[in-house]
């Protein structure tokens, strides 16, 4: 074949578009380092590789100022106060991921069943979710975990069973416009059934939406989760969590020990902004409007 017949060069995925324009992108790739680290740090935690002191209690040492020795201090009873906000990134991401997956995975089934077969179904979901809608977020989340009481598993199901409302909507719009196009029509054409229809052929071209919701709902989750530890029915007695160290500064404060509160707060401020601006460069890269390069 010459070099005029050679066949044009095959158009790049969105995938791989959006992933070169990400790291193009600085910012973003900063945010993703703080991210992958706050998870590192988490998962570190948990294997007792590091911070493995962080229960220790010393009560000849209660609040000690920052030094060498405890870099943040230590709280009322001797406690290294920067293991544990080390500590309190493994609740917040475990609320984070496990929370807003069981969220999503609520609001993509309900959304994909209700665009695709519309009807009654679409009918039954449309009320069922503007129903649950009507309802502050946050007032239904803090009623369940009064009802389950304090544990983690009481914030993934709370969470879970909360948050899942708008991405269930996002995702019905998109089925509602996608069943009718052709390459689903096609597919009904040689026989595909149902649910290879909606798993197999809707579901991956709508999938970089889900992503970024997962960003959206994750920075609300770990908010909610902060919220209710602070209002003491988040997570049990003894867990570290940057929502109880906030609740304890409150007393701490007017005694000059500023430290727990500046270590909760910045380790949430930290982990909140890089999601946010990840998910910002994240839905940029993903738009199938941007001019591709």
């Amino acid at each position: 074949m010459s070099q005029s017949q050679k066949p044009p060069a095959r158009r790049n995925s969105l995938w791989w578009d959006a992933l070169r324009h990400l790291r193009r992108q600085p910012l973003a790739m900063v945010s993703l380092g703080v991210i992958l680290f706050y998870v590192g740090l988490a998962l570190l935690c948990s294997a007792g590789v590091i911070f493995t002191d962080y229960a220790l209690v010393d009560h000849n040492r209660p609040y000690q100022e920052p030094s060498w020795e405890n870099w943040l201090g230590t709280d009322i009873f001797g406690r290294d106060v920067l293991a544990r906000a080390a500590h309190g990134s493994i609740t917040s991401l475990s609320v984070g991921f496990v929370g807003t997956g069981l969220a999503l995975v609520i609001g993509t089934l309900l959304g994909a069943l209700a665009g695709y077969f519309g009807g009654r179904t679409d009918d039954l979901v449309v009320w069922f979710y503007t129903t649950v809608d009507t309802i502050p977020y946050i007032l239904l989340v803090v009623s369940l975990a009064f009802i389950m009481g304090p544990s983690l598993q009481t914030l993934y199901l709370a969470i879970g069973l909360t948050f899942w409302v708008s991405h269930c909507r996002i995702v019905r719009a998109e089925f509602l416009k996608h069943r009718e196009r052709d390459y689903v029509q096609g597919a009904l054409a040689v026989g595909a059934s149902h649910w290879r229809r909606i798993f197999i052929h809707i579901l991956p071209n709508i999938f970089h939406l889900i992503l970024i919701n997962f960003s959206l709902v994750f920075v609300t989750a770990v908010k909610s989760e902060v919220i209710l530890s602070f209002l003491g029915l988040g997570v049990e007695p003894g867990v570290p969590s940057w929502g109880m160290m906030i609740n304890d500064a409150r007393l701490e404060l007017p005694r000059g020990v500023w430290w727990g509160l500046a270590a909760a707060t910045g380790f949430m401020f930290f982990l909140i902004l890089a999601f946010n601006l990840f998910n910002d460069a994240l839905r940029e890269a993903l738009d199938p409007k941007r001019s591709r390069v």
